[in-house]
């Protein structure tokens, strides 16, 4: 990589929306570093990248396991000099048709420990590499399922992770302001992947379309909105 090159990590890389984000980005100029739960998983998806020519590496990552987080972090900024950008982008989605009067409490936890927990994890272990730098971009996942306007009696567990990553977002927006880095969320919208149980026909490099847009904003750029299609979503 270059001097100047920027750095991004994305969590959950190695299919769907998260891999056609890290190729986005590496489209971009950007060394995209690809994580995933097993090591050999993100390696393949690595090597393709590469084997278009784009700058691209593979860690193992568990989003939670807080020891495989912050080793994720600590390897890119020490291997590749830099970590510019994080995108939290793996999830779960196990809850479908479970009422909040009876939940499964296993599968909201589960949830919860991925969609919010994981992602935090991520943000704590990046953002000091990232103030090393005075920038940074983040860019969380979520769903117009989170939005407080919108809320209903489905996918109890999914929601209330995506409201709290949407709130953790604002949060962490407002404590970073100033400091060079941006925070973001970007709901994609339904997508053909295998979280949505393929019943839509939107492409994952349409859905990735945003999220690389706020992981590449400008210094001037907006941050603590939520974005569908480059629009704020209702909070």
């Amino acid at each position: 990589m270059t001097e100047l090159q920027r750095v991004a990590l994305v969590t959950g890389a190695n299919r769907g929306i998260g891999l056609a984000i890290a190729r986005g980005l590496a489209q971009r100029g950007l060394h995209v570093v690809l994580g995933a739960r097993t090591e050999a998983a993100a390696e393949t998806e690595a090597a393709a990248l590469t084997a278009d020519g784009l700058a691209a590496s593979a860690h193992q990552l568990d989003v939670t396991d807080p020891v495989s987080v912050a080793r994720a972090a600590a390897d890119t900024a020490n291997q590749l000099g830099r970590l510019d950008v994080l995108v939290c982008n793996a999830g779960v989605a196990i809850d479908r048709g479970q009422p909040a009067s009876s939940p499964d409490f296993e599968k909201v936890r589960a949830t919860l420990e991925v969609n919010l927990l994981g992602a935090w994890r991520c943000c704590a272990a990046a953002i000091p590499e990232m103030r090393k730098h005075d920038y940074g971009r983040i860019v969380t996942i979520t769903s117009h399922l989170g939005s407080i306007t919108t809320m209903a009696d489905t996918n109890v567990g999914y929601r209330v992770s995506k409201a709290g990553l949407n709130a953790l977002t604002r949060i962490l927006a407002a404590e970073l302001d100033g400091s060079g880095i941006l925070v973001n969320a970007a709901s994609p919208g339904r997508t053909d992947t295998r979280m949505a149980y393929r019943e839509t026909d939107r492409t994952p490099e349409e859905a990735a379309d945003t999220p690389i847009w706020l992981a590449t904003l400008p210094d001037d750029g907006p941050s603590g909105g939520l974005f569908y299609e480059r629009k704020p979503l209702a909070w």
